[in-house]
């Protein structure tokens, strides 16, 4: 432990004291403030010069200036770069992932082609950060194919691709590499499940897992329709049901949305969400023919580039509803949820439909 200048005070003193040194711009923040007996020691970044004396004299009457053994301030690392930036060179670490997707014990990062060589010493890095978490996975490819998911590479850890979430109080069991899941839309599952009522009839056209779902049937009297065209997704969803202890309030399918609404669900939900974004334009014929006569509300969800990605997705909606032969009796809400892409951007429109 390094010898570093130190205020001495009395115990009575010390939080003003504190105070004054940080004010003054002299506290040494690498060091620990200590106790010892009745006096507070403050480690100084230098020792203080006539102007700075004089204003502990005024404040403080009662001090002493001498050197302590200091033990340096345990630092927690709260980024990549904290953990990393004494082995790379600061144009690596501003090439570091800004955000990792964490779902259950698995983290989902995407790291650039210029950290090729240093990406086990960053999954190595991400165990370090997020305690909690078992493999780190690569992104190997861009979402696509008609089940939503991606390619990854282990990048370090157990190397599984299985796990558990837990969200607003659900559990889902998914497999990261078979199905689409992302924990950035959490705040959505939240912000729609809020806005269904009792004894609604729901339908999630394009369902996962049962993030949607799940909720909406945990929290409300409700009848949820749960289509997806994955198997794997349906597979988990089932499993999640009964994890959740909502099997008697959502029915899961698995196939094409469009060929199951129109042979067997016509004009009879209250209510339909559309989240799958690439899509859902040319499915939103499907979702109109599915809610009641007398209408009802879509949750609608599109990638839409700047400028004006709100309007431009409120415009193409609200065309493709007059085509189905509806109409918009009122936008709810219209709200740009997360980054897509450079200057596109993941868009949900909620809207009344008559």
């Amino acid at each position: 432990m390094p010898y570093a200048p130190c205020l001495k005070v009395q115990k009575r003193l010390g939080e003003k004291a504190i105070l004054l040194v940080n004010r003054l711009g002299l506290i040494d923040k690498r060091f620990k403030v200590q106790r010892v007996d009745d006096y507070i020691l403050i480690p100084l970044i230098t020792e203080p010069e006539k102007k700075s004396l004089e204003e502990f004299n005024e404040e403080l009457k009662s001090f002493e200036i001498s050197k302590f053994d200091f033990a340096f301030v345990e630092k927690i690392p709260k980024s990549l770069a904290d953990i990393l930036e004494r082995t790379l060179p600061p144009h690596l670490l501003a090439s570091l992932p800004k955000s990792v997707d964490v779902i259950g014990d698995i983290a989902v990062v995407e790291i650039a082609p210029e950290l090729e060589a240093q990406r086990k010493m960053i999954g190595e890095a991400i165990l370090v950060l997020h305690k909690n978490v078992r493999t780190v996975l690569g992104k190997s490819s861009a979402i696509g194919g008609p089940y939503r998911v991606r390619e990854f590479e282990v990048v370090a850890g157990v190397g599984k691709t299985e796990t558990t979430h837990c969200e607003h109080n659900c559990v889902y069991r998914l497999d990261v590499a078979k199905v689409y899941f992302s924990p950035r839309l959490s705040y959505e599952h939240e912000r729609v499940a809020a806005q269904v009522k009792n004894g609604e009839i729901v339908l999630d056209m394009f369902a996962g897992v049962g993030p949607f779902s799940i909720l909406i049937a945990k929290k409300h009297k409700v009848k949820v329709y749960s289509i997806d065209i994955n198997p794997d997704a349906a597979h988990y969803l089932k499993q999640n049901i009964v994890l959740n202890k909502v099997q008697t309030r959502v029915v899961v399918m698995q196939g094409d949305a469009r060929k199951l609404v129109e042979k067997d669900f016509s004009g009879i939900f209250d209510r339909v969400i559309m989240n799958l974004p690439v899509e859902a334009i040319s499915y939103v014929d499907v979702a109109c023919r599915a809610l009641k006569p007398d209408g009802g509300v879509i949750h609608y969800y599109e990638f839409a580039a700047e400028p004006n990605p709100l309007d431009k997705a409120r415009e193409r909606f609200s065309e493709a509803v007059i085509r189905a032969g509806r109409e918009i009796k009122e936008i709810l809400t219209m709200r740009v949820v997360k980054p897509a892409a450079p200057f596109e951007w993941l868009v949900a429109v909620d809207a009344l439909i008559r």
